[in-house]
């Protein structure tokens, strides 16, 4: 069965200091919107939605939300925003969703298998695209995408039109667009050093042993004291 969130209409309506106060009551405010309705001020339960937000599908859950004195309707979390010190939940976004039509969602890819380019070539594999954005009906929302990296080679690359292909789902990035590659970083670690090695030959050329430059703030320092020293020089005249 799918969850039931209790959503209570909020006082005050889109008040900010109303929802200040839901807030110091240990409770969320919200909206929740959808075509042929009217948004409505909601105040909801921070550890309900917290365990959508965490579940397997995430945000992608389709629930039924009840508010006071409407009948129950299907919907989704679209979007939220977090406290940024103390990470908590402090705004939430409900769309009310129709079964039979198609929505957009954002997916996450889970990368499945040790590419052969990483096992015998010395190669990282690099997770470009987390997340892909998908058109499908409510019901055929998969919580992920096994995206198969096994056969990767070194320097090959996975893209959108690799991924698994179904009637259900229709991917709206670019096909050519890349998920993930096999990348060898030995021409970094090789370049790293002889980057050094440049400076402390440019250095030696221009009088010997490179030294660290003295830090600007140092300078204006010193063309402070020297500013102040005369002052006080022009004073005792």
């Amino acid at each position: 069965m799918p969850e039931v969130v209790a959503a209570k209409p909020r006082e005050g309506k889109f008040n900010k200091n109303a929802a200040r106060r839901v807030r110091a009551a240990g409770r969320i405010p919200g909206v929740l919107y959808g075509p042929g309705h009217q948004p409505v001020a909601v105040e909801l339960d921070p550890k309900q939605i917290s365990r959508i937000l965490y579940s397997e599908m995430g945000h992608n859950t389709i629930f039924d939300v009840e508010v006071q004195g409407e009948p129950a309707t299907k919907a989704m979390i679209v979007d939220w925003q977090r406290e940024p010190l103390k990470d908590k939940l402090i705004h939430i976004d409900l769309k009310r969703i129709a079964l039979d039509k198609q929505l957009r969602v954002k997916v996450r890819v889970k990368l499945v298998g040790i590419p052969v380019g990483v096992k015998t070539e010395g190669g990282i594999l690099d997770q470009v695209m987390r997340e892909v954005e998908i058109e499908c009906l409510p019901a055929d929302i998969p919580s992920h995408i096994d995206a198969d990296v096994a056969e990767l080679a070194l320097h090959q690359v996975l893209r959108v039109s690799d991924l698994p292909q179904s009637e259900k789902i229709k991917y709206l990035n670019a096909p050519d667009a890349t998920v993930a590659h096999v990348i060898s970083i030995r021409e970094e670690v090789v370049a790293a050093p002889a980057e050094g090695a440049a400076t402390a030959e440019a250095g030696a050329a221009a009088g010997g042993a490179a030294t660290p430059a003295e830090p600007e703030v140092a300078k204006k320092g010193k063309t402070g004291e020297a500013e102040a020293a005369g002052k006080k020089s022009e004073a005792k005249k």
